[in-house]
């Protein structure tokens, strides 16, 4: 422990699924009052504050609402990485000295029907949407059978994922989708592009997370059990790699940004893949989750589906992932998403989970997120 350490001191969140009535801001107002007052502190004592959100408006206009103490708020907008990123500033604030306290908050609220994106916005002509790989199932789907072509695995194994992660979500009060579902049940529902069916995909929602982070010279002043963000590292696509919204491909693909972002978290917080007690990872289908679980390091390509198979990623089993439920039970509101993955490993940590509590009390958590057009964001989380 020392003066340069980063901890958070309060997590917040807005129930996850469709709220009639309710905007993207109102859910991110409802985090953020949750997370300060789990800190017990109110919103002039925070020193700075970061936000994001895809389509629901400005983070920042929420001054008006909580108070306008004139406090320097910046928003960031990162698809589905947003959380991360905007945590990874609210870190390099505390680190820089600009603050004491930041807060931090994420929110969303998607229309039903798959995400869009205009191609222009990621400097890609229009024959790209022609081609109809601006939908991101087809490219989720596409990687995944490559993936799964190139290191032996199944559809079984995409099943095993989606089961497991509603059942998480059954016991979960935050999550959307709360019903179990059997690995049968996955598989002989709708396609939606091969291999991927509709229960293995994540759904666009609503919902909001806020956390509050504190120097250590403030931070078990503010929280009886502070969780320390040991890591927070963000990194973009290298030449070769095989991304989203990425119009070409290498037949030799290299490093992806989760593999350096993941590596880079944990040199920085000098703990191993091995070292991981419970795991959040990038769920937006269970293809993806898959390739996550090697490409951050927790498991050798290839090994995912006898991990799977002997119930290793269950929350009570040696390598809990998604324990909430992910993106599969908890839709995807975009803003909202990584913050809600460090939100669950912080309750984890602290032996207050709102769902299934791992057992044993764990000490060391890791959260990965990856967004469009190839950019992830890792952290490693201990006690």
């Amino acid at each position: 422990m020392s003066k340069e350490d980063i901890y958070i001191v309060g997590a917040g969140m807005h129930a996850f699924g469709r709220h009639d009535g309710v905007t993207g801001m109102d859910m991110g107002e409802h985090a953020l009052r949750a997370a300060l007052a789990d800190a017990g502190i109110s919103w002039s004592d925070v020193d700075a504050a970061v936000g994001g959100s895809n389509v629901s408006g400005k983070p920042d206009s929420l001054v008006s609402r909580l108070g306008l103490t004139g406090v320097p708020f910046t928003t960031v907008k990162n698809g589905c990485a947003t959380g991360g990123v905007a945590l990874s500033t609210a870190a390099d604030m505390l680190t820089a000295r600009r603050a004491d306290v930041v807060a931090v908050v994420g929110f969303d609220k998607h229309p039903r029907g798959a995400f869009g994106s205009d191609p222009a916005a990621y400097g890609l002509g229009q024959w790209y949407a022609r081609t109809g790989m601006m939908v991101t199932t087809q490219y989720f789907a596409m990687k995944t059978r490559r993936y799964f072509h190139e290191h032996g695995l199944d559809e079984h194994a995409l099943a095993a994922v989606s089961e497991r992660a509603f059942a998480n979500g059954a016991a979960h009060p935050m999550a959307w989708r709360r019903k179990l579902l059997t690995a049968q049940q996955v598989l002989d529902s709708a396609p939606v592009n091969d291999p991927l069916t509709q229960y293995m995909f994540c759904s666009p929602g609503e919902g909001g997370v806020g956390l509050i982070l504190a120097r250590d010279d403030r931070a078990f002043d503010l929280c009886d059990n502070p969780i320390r963000l040991a890591a927070v590292e963000v990194r973009t696509r290298r030449f070769g790699s095989f991304e989203v919204f990425s119009p070409w491909l290498h037949t030799e693909p290299v490093h992806s940004p989760s593999i350096d972002a993941a590596a880079a978290a944990f040199a920085s917080a000098g703990v191993s893949p091995s070292d991981v007690q419970v795991a959040q990872l990038q769920d937006t289908d269970s293809g993806s989750e898959i390739i996550h679980m090697a490409e951050t390091g927790l498991c050798a390509h290839g090994d995912q589906g006898k991990l799977l198979d002997s119930g290793a990623t269950r929350f009570d089993g040696e390598l809990p992932i998604n324990t909430d439920g992910g993106c599969l039970a908890g839709g995807e509101p975009i803003g909202a998403s990584g913050l809600r993955q460090v939100h669950e490993v912080v309750r984890q940590l602290q032996g207050r989970a709102e769902g299934h509590q791992v057992p044993n009390r764990p000490s060391i958590g890791f959260t990965h997120v990856y967004g469009a057009p190839g950019l992830s964001a890792c952290t490693v989380l201990t006690t």
